[in-house]
């Protein structure tokens, strides 16, 4: 099925564009979410008038969200879990559990669907993705140490190596 696209859709492109995705994913998502409309010959007509509609909106959210991003970007978040001799967590530390820290530390309310991970499972520190808008991806790091033992945050380690 073709589509022209009404939005930016996260991984399948930005408003404007003309793609061909499943008949399914079209019509049970993309459809009924006002996301696109079916690739008619009107519609394509209609596509240059949308994508600088988009262009001109989605400037306008980089803006606005330029500030959070870096209020964002290069943030730690700390999280002490029981882990095993290997290093393999009893449990796993999720989006969500991501999300409440960034949002407590930073005063930015953070949806845990904006988190880009898989949920954390092994003692370590990892460098993860907050997807704001299309165009604004900031990093945040997450340590997740053992119980009872101290984090080695950035600053610590810096400091150590040098």
């Amino acid at each position: 099925m073709k589509v022209l696209l009404l939005k930016d859709v996260y991984k399948l492109g930005r408003a404007g564009d003309v793609k061909r995705v499943a008949d399914g994913f079209g019509r049970n998502y993309l459809l009924p979410q006002g996301l696109a409309v079916l690739a008619t010959a009107g519609a394509i007509k209609q596509s240059e008038h949308i994508r600088t509609k988009a262009n001109e909106q989605r400037s306008l959210l980089n803006k606005e969200m330029d500030v959070i991003a870096k209020r964002v970007d290069g943030t730690y978040v700390t999280f002490s879990a029981r882990a095993s001799e290997t290093g393999k967590l009893y449990g796993s530390i999720t989006t969500q559990m991501i999300a409440e820290a960034l949002s407590s530390k930073t005063g930015v309310e953070i949806s845990r669907r904006q988190i880009d991970s898989q949920p954390v499972r092994v003692l370590g520190t990892y460098k993860v993705t907050v997807r704001l808008t299309v165009d604004l991806i900031p990093h945040v790091i997450v340590i997740v140490h053992r119980e009872g033992e101290q984090p080695v945050l950035p600053e610590t380690a810096a400091t150590a190596a040098a």
